[in-house]
């Protein structure tokens, strides 16, 4: 057994910086924000920089597209952290609160629907941020996803984004033809001709594949959207995420839900438990009707001023 000198207090503070322990030593792994997975060529190269002057010279990457460096002492962790800050690179990623935004690269994906780097980059600065000193009954992960191919599954987060494009279909200018190019072009089965007229099913997910596809510009275009879901759950326990009943327009509403289900979590979680297992205890009906109301920030400034979830402990 190694002769540890790092005491239990001194780890669990180091922790909430984003140092993490490697197992048997006293040296740590730090745990660098990348804000949305997304870093400049300076930062890259900083980042190599500081594991080959402070850690064993690896780079390794979380499930959260944020990045670790291993091996760093702990009596350096501080000119680590001052190291790193030249290319504005920061620290953190742990603790009962908001953690780091994961996000597909759907901004420059020919599938993206929405701009997923700014849309993340925004929700990084309101929430991972902002809420930074705001306690939760636990972690609080939120997913981008810029279309219905879910490559970073935000469904299966707390909170998850999905790019929408709702297509805008006139039935009137469907000739139902034998052979039909919007039937054809949709990738799940969800567009049909049934009776000499396309009909369009409730499996549709919004991909906007079928736009523009039609002969007779029945589908000429469609509205740019975002789709909500909460109490996704992938780890010890697995649960999948619902949709909240509505598409989003703007960013902007995309921002307000959140907040609402932060403040709604905080207040009505109880410690130790995931999103998931508060939506289940209380109903997702309940959820929903308080996420599409405006009630909740009338107590805005009460939920962030309680005492709440003061002593954490998972119970999943």
């Amino acid at each position: 057994m190694a002769n540890l000198k790092v005491t239990p207090a001194e780890e669990k503070a180091v922790k909430a910086l984003g140092f993490l322990r490697n197992k048997g030593t006293d040296n740590f792994s730090a745990r660098i924000i990348t804000v949305n997975g997304k870093i400049t060529a300076a930062q890259q190269k900083i980042i190599g920089e500081a594991a080959e002057k402070f850690g064993n010279g690896d780079v390794t990457f979380t499930s959260r597209l944020t990045i670790e460096i291993p091996g760093v002492p702990f009596e350096k962790i501080t000119e680590f952290q001052d190291f790193i800050g030249k290319e504005g690179l920061v620290t953190g990623g742990t603790g009962s609160k908001v953690r780091p935004v994961v996000a597909c690269k759907g901004t420059v994906c020919h599938h993206g629907l929405i701009d997923t780097f700014n849309v993340s980059e925004d929700i990084h600065k309101i929430f991972f941020e902002g809420y930074a000193p705001v306690r939760l009954p636990h972690k609080f992960k939120i997913g981008v996803g810029g279309c219905p191919n879910n490559c970073m599954k935000p469904s299966l987060n707390d909170l998850g984004v999905i790019g929408q494009m709702v297509p805008n279909y006139d039935e009137d200018l469907c000739m139902g033809c034998k052979k039909c190019s919007v039937e054809e072009a949709c990738p799940i089965g969800a567009a049909k001709v049934v009776d000499g007229v396309l009909v369009i099913s409730d499996d549709c997910n919004n991909c906007g594949k079928c736009i523009g596809t039609c002969n007779f510009d029945a589908i000429p275009d469609g509205e740019q959207g975002y789709k909500v879901f909460i109490g996704g759950m992938w780890g010890k326990r697995v649960n999948p995420g619902v949709a909240i009943n509505k598409i989003y327009k703007t960013k902007e509403e995309v921002f307000e839900v959140i907040e609402k289900m932060i403040l709604l979590y905080r207040e009505q979680g109880q410690t130790g438990e995931r999103v998931a297992q508060t939506v289940n205890r209380i109903g997702f009906e309940n959820i929903e009707a308080q996420l599409l109301s405006d009630e909740i920030f009338e107590r805005k400034q009460e939920i962030l001023e309680a005492e709440l979830h003061m002593t954490g402990g998972a119970t999943c």
